[in-house]
C-alpha cells in the first residue's frame, strides 16, 4: 500500500494495514482506501524488482488490498499475503480473482504469526511497519520474521524518514490536503481535511482524518497514529528481533540514504545466517 506520512508530507498513501485498534477504522472500507490512494508504481516496480532478484517465495506482511503482492504472483512467483483486515483482505481476494493471479490470503496479525513455513523474501511495503508503536510490538514482529526466513532470505521494507520540522508543525489544527481530493463513484467529488499532533514520548503521530464532499461535511470521519522510527534507532530495533540491516536507500531507485531522504527502503537479513 502506499505511504502517506504525518504532517502534509505527501508521499504515496496512508500504511496498507498492520495492528492498532485506534486505526482499525481507517482500514474498514478498502475500495474507499483504494481511491484515497491509488498508490505509486516506483514502489510497485521496486519490489517486484526485488522479488524477481531474490527469487523464490514471498510473504507480504500487512497486505493490504494486494497493491504490491497482485503484481509480484503475476510475474510468477508463489505469494502470502499476511493482512489483519477483513475488508482489505476481501479486496485483495476480488482483485487478485479479477486478474487470475494465485495468492494465499491470510488474516493474521504481523506482530505474532506462524504459517508453518519459510520464504525467500518478507516484504513489510507502505509504511505498515508504522503500525507498531511500541519497541516490543516491533521487536515481536522481527522476530516471527526472523523465524520464517528461508536460508539466505530477506526482509525488505519502506518506512518514511522523520522530518522534525514537519513533526514540530503536528499542533492538532485542521488543514485540507489538496493532493488526497479523489472521486467517488457515488459521492462525487471528496476532500479530505487532517488535524495531527506528535507525541514525542511515544514517537507516534496522532491523527483525525475528514472526509467531506461539497453536499455534506465530515461523513467519514477516523483516527489513524502513524510511529517514527529515526535511522539511528531502526539497526537497533532490527537486532532486538535477530536481524540485520544489510543496505538501506533513499528511494525507489536504490539511491544512497542520506539525511534529506523522504523514506528509508531497507534490505535486512538475518543476524545469523545459515
Amino acid at each position: 500500500m502506499a505511504a502517506q506520512t504525518p504532517v502534509d508530507k505527501e508521499l504515496e498513501g496512508a500504511p496498507d494495514h498492520g495492528v492498532g485498534a485506534m486505526s482499525d477504522q481507517f482500514y474498514s472500507d478498502a475500495q474507499l482506501y483504494d481511491r484515497l490512494f491509488p498508490g505509486d508504481e516506483r514502489a510497485v516496480a521496486f519490489y517486484r524488482a526485488e522479488a524477481d532478484r531474490q527469487g523464490g517465495s514471498v510473504l507480504e506482511l500487512g497486505s493490504g488490498t494486494g497493491r504490491k503482492l497482485i503484481p509480484i504472483a503475476s510475474d510468477g512467483h508463489e505469494c502470502t499475503g499476511l493482512e489483519l483486515s477483513p475488508s482489505m483482505l476481501a479486496e485483495a481476494r476480488r482483485k487478485a480473482t479479477e486478474r487470475g493471479v494465485e495468492v494465499a490470503w491470510v488474516q493474521g496479525d504481523m506482530r505474532d504469526f506462524d504459517l508453518g513455513r519459510t520464504f525467500d523474501l518478507v516484504l513489510i511495503a507502505a509504511n505498515s511497519l508504522l503500525h507498531l508503536h511500541a519497541a516490543e510490538d516491533l521487536e515481536s514482529c522481527f522476530r516471527a520474521v526472523s523465524r520464517h526466513l528461508a536460508p539466505g532470505g530477506r526482509l525488505v521494507f519502506d518506512v518514511f524518514n522523520p522530518s522534525v520540522r514537519m513533526l514540530a508543525q503536528a499542533d492538532g489544527e485542521r488543514r485540507r490536503r489538496d493532493a488526497l481530493t479523489f472521486v467517488d463513484p457515488e459521492r462525487g467529488e471528496v476532500h479530505v481535511d487532517v488535524a495531527e499532533t506528535y507525541d514525542a514520548e511515544a514517537q507516534v503521530t496522532r491523527g483525525t482524518w475528514f472526509f467531506s464532499t461539497d453536499a455534506e461535511a465530515d461523513l467519514v470521519v477516523v483516527p489513524l497514529e502513524i510511529r517514527s522510527i529515526f535511522p539511528q534507532e531502526l539497526p537497533l530495533l532490527l537486532s532486538l528481533g535477530g536481524l540485520r540491516l544489510v543496505e538501506r536507500f533513499g528511494d525507489w531507485s536504490r539511491a544512497p540514504f542520506t539525511s534529506e531522504a523522504q523514506v528509508q527502503v531497507c534490505v535486512c537479513a538475518a543476524e545469523r545466517e545459515g
